[in-house]
């Protein structure tokens, strides 16, 4: 029998009521809460473009998941020429209503598993608990659909998801996109562009930071993210490596800082988590240096912003480009670094202006048979990294392998 002292149990139940509130809250339709990220940031796209529809055929999408953060109707599915919503589903009656009326859908199913049963849906958007992201996926493929998600890939206290993940890809042969916001912020997009002409040439160092502070958790299914190993939600910051250059980290030396935050202290949440804030040290796999840092514990200023130094140039959040060598410049001077235009019925959304963009992505790769942006190999490698980090903060900062993961030819 668990031996439950009266603080745990007083946090079990504090925890119980706050969900259930939380839960009718949101599906009785008030605001979500103040989650960093949902803001409709300025961005930067390029207004001289016009978006051209490359097809007038509509794919036919499921939706799953209208939870706290409500992502099921955040990256705008619903508005895009080339999709039809035909149904939705929430484990929870409310939430599932919720997102029809924000979809515009008439068609519910009472779960992800039931709806992809649905000989109508091409392709599915898994928007559920993060521990179930993968399941999902799988299901998904399994009947035969296309499948993104929202971050992480997998799920740190289950890393042989990574596998189920891929292989289930890989032997489909179906589309699969992991929404990570991170591809499309302003930055990053204009990094990715100057590193694929060449004008850094190799990255040396990078530096990844995703700041989040939540003293108190936000309302999760089953309470997944009360205290929560933090390098288990990694890819707002790894993505500013492998969302750039489609690399991968491939060992890691980390460190954490034990919370004094009551949900992480490891008798109250359900990892024996004591960490807030962890710090990695990572080799990549062109040979240079990275540093990501996950803080969810510490006040302040909170983002997701990245620099990186390369051997021809540089890039920061502060000074954004700067190209010290003439070779890198003339590069630079010929490229256009402002994102393209998205359909008018579409806008980018928070995170960022990075929701649109995502969306729209995994829908053209459809359309044009080809990869989604953030593909399983980076989807993983980009999660994988904290997974490890992680391992070895509890290590005392063990330097340890990463496992690599690769698209196949």
């Amino acid at each position: 029998m668990t031996n439950l002292n009266r603080r745990t149990f007083l946090n079990a139940s504090i925890l119980g009521t706050l969900g259930a509130m939380t839960t009718a809250a949101y599906a009785n339709g008030q605001d979500k809460p103040n989650i960093q990220g949902f803001d409709q940031t300025e961005t930067d796209i390029d207004e001289s473009q016009v978006w051209n529809p490359i097809s007038d055929r509509k794919i036919r999408v499921g939706i799953a998941g209208y939870g706290a953060c409500q992502f099921g109707a955040q990256f705008g599915f619903q508005d895009h020429p080339n999709v039809d919503v035909v149904a939705v589903t929430d484990l929870i009656p409310e939430r599932r209503d919720g997102l029809a009326k924000a979809c515009r859908c008439e068609k519910t199913y009472d779960s992800l598993e039931e709806m992809v049963t649905d000989d109508k849906i091409e392709a599915v958007f898994v928007a559920t608990d993060a521990p179930n992201h993968v399941n999902h996926v799988v299901a998904a493929m399994k009947a035969g659909k296309h499948a993104c998600s929202a971050v992480p890939a997998f799920w740190g206290g289950e890393p042989e998801q990574a596998d189920m993940l891929y292989e289930a890809v890989k032997s489909s042969g179906l589309k699969y996109g992991l929404f990570e916001t991170s591809a499309y912020h302003d930055d990053v997009y204009a990094a990715r562009k100057i590193y694929q002409a060449g004008g850094f040439g190799e990255i040396v160092y990078m530096e990844g930071e995703y700041l989040h502070y939540a003293p108190v958790s936000t309302a999760s299914y089953k309470n997944w993210r009360v205290g929560m190993p933090v390098m288990w939600y990694p890819t707002h910051a790894s993505g500013y490596y492998t969302c750039v250059t489609f690399g991968s980290l491939t060992e890691v030396s980390a460190m954490g800082k034990p919370s004094t935050n009551f949900y992480r202290q490891p008798e109250n949440n359900a990892y024996g988590n004591a960490y807030g804030t962890e710090v990695g040290l990572f080799r990549t796999s062109e040979g240079g240096m990275a540093r990501l840092l996950v803080s969810f514990d510490t006040p302040g200023w909170s983002g997701e912003v990245g620099r990186m130094r390369g051997q021809l140039a540089s890039y920061a959040e502060q000074s954004k480009y700067n190209g010290a060598v003439e070779e890198s410049r003339k590069i630079v001077d010929k490229l256009n670094l402002r994102k393209p235009a998205l359909p008018p019925s579409v806008g980018s959304g928070g995170h960022g202006g990075s929701h649109g963009h995502l969306m729209n992505n995994f829908v053209e790769a459809i359309l044009k048979d080809e990869t989604p942006l953030v593909d399983v190999a980076c989807a993983i490698n980009s999660t994988m990294c904290g997974v490890v980090a992680h391992q070895s903060v509890l290590k005392d900062g063990e330097l340890l392998k990463i496992p690599q993961y690769a698209m196949w030819s």
